[in-house]
């Protein structure tokens, strides 16, 4: 599963009283879809998913799952404490659709998440879920860093696909990445290197007779001197075509302010709550580091440094929603214990996005 590009972790909309207000979330995640970002988070930290009820994330990730278009791919937040009910989680995305799993470290009970613990946990998440697990490190939020040698041990487990490293640190982005580099796996993508998930070859043939497809070489039929189909080769699946592209552990980073050096670093794209009121300008920066103008991704990086900072590291859920309000989306409330925010920090929100508008 290719997860290269920006994934903005939509937010939970809710009502004055704090009910979820659902049909805001649909209108959010079709105004998402329409964006060039790669796909959609739901029920990561920005979705105040642990303030939600078991029956609350059901029907927000069913919502999402409905509202989303259909070439984008979809990550399902499903980390909860235990490794049971993070699977039971799991499997009631992977019978929605969804194409991969985002499991956080646990992390209430700090002083027992020793490595053994964290292997064990995630392995036997990863060996029984039915999607493709991607870890989640968040230490501003839970007060546990997962080492990155853990992350590098875990990295060979076939359904451990990558992380989200939203700590911020650049260095430990290169560790990572430097350290998973014998992961040796390939994903399927479009003749234009997009991301193809099994959900989206399911749909490819639809009314294709259920056929597999035929393998054809882009540039004739000759094969590679291995015998094996070239990294050039086409897959025919029902209405699309298809080719393998080398993508081993995947790293995403979560800090906006630090996405140009992340990428640099060997990162290979990001979940950004600060995609959720600006997915575009996110997306130019990764898209101009991947045509390798790197003057162009640093002044993008420069335009939006000070107000993802501020926005969503120093505001944090309340500053986002507000931020969405202010570009178009619906934010609204946050649920408590978060406070709305002041007349003067509002205020500091509009001046920081004055020139970063969607």
């Amino acid at each position: 599963m290719l997860l290269h590009g920006i994934f903005p972790p939509v937010t939970t909309p809710f009502y004055p009283d704090g009910k979820v207000y659902l049909k805001k979330l649909e209108s959010n995640v079709e105004r998402y879809s329409r964006t060039p970002c790669a796909g959609i988070v739901v029920l990561g930290s920005t979705g105040e998913a642990i303030l939600l009820s078991d029956q609350e994330r059901r029907d927000v990730l069913k919502t999402a799952r409905e509202a989303a278009a259909p070439n984008k791919v979809l990550v399902a937040g499903t980390g909860i404490e235990s490794a049971i009910e993070t699977l039971r989680l799991t499997e009631y995305a992977a019978e929605l659709g969804y194409d991969v799993a985002m499991v956080r470290t646990p992390h209430y009970y700090k002083k027992q998440m020793q490595a053994a613990n964290i292997l064990a946990f995630y392995r036997t998440v990863a060996d029984r879920s039915p999607l493709p697990v991607i870890i989640y490190n968040f230490p501003q939020a839970t007060g546990y860093d997962i080492p990155a040698e853990l992350v590098i041990e875990l990295a060979d487990h076939p359904n451990l696909i990558g992380i989200k490293e939203s700590s911020g640190e650049v260095e430990k982005v290169r560790k990572m990445v430097e350290g998973t580099r014998q992961v040796q796996r390939s994903a399927t993508v479009t003749e234009t290197f997009e991301a193809v998930t099994p959900r989206m070859l399911e749909a490819a043939t639809s009314g294709s007779n259920g056929e597999s497809g035929e393998l054809v070489q882009v540039a004739g039929m000759s094969g590679s001197p291995s015998g094996k189909p070239s990294s050039a080769a086409v897959t025919i699946v029902g209405k699309m075509k298809t080719r393998q592209k080398e993508a081993g552990f995947q790293v995403l980073v979560g800090a906006a302010q630090k996405l140009h050096p992340s990428l640099d670093a060997g990162a290979v794209g990001a979940i950004l709550a600060f995609a959720c009121l600006a997915p575009t300008a996110c997306y130019e920066i990764h898209a101009a580091w991947k045509e390798g103008d790197a003057e162009l991704a640093r002044l993008k990086q420069e335009r939006i440094a000070q107000a993802a900072q501020k926005i969503v590291g120093d505001l944090g859920i309340p500053g986002i929603k507000y931020g969405m309000d202010f570009n178009g989306y619906f934010g609204g409330p946050a649920r408590l214990p978060f406070l709305p925010l002041t007349g003067a920090r509002k205020s500091d929100v509009e001046r920081l996005l004055a020139d970063i508008r969607n």
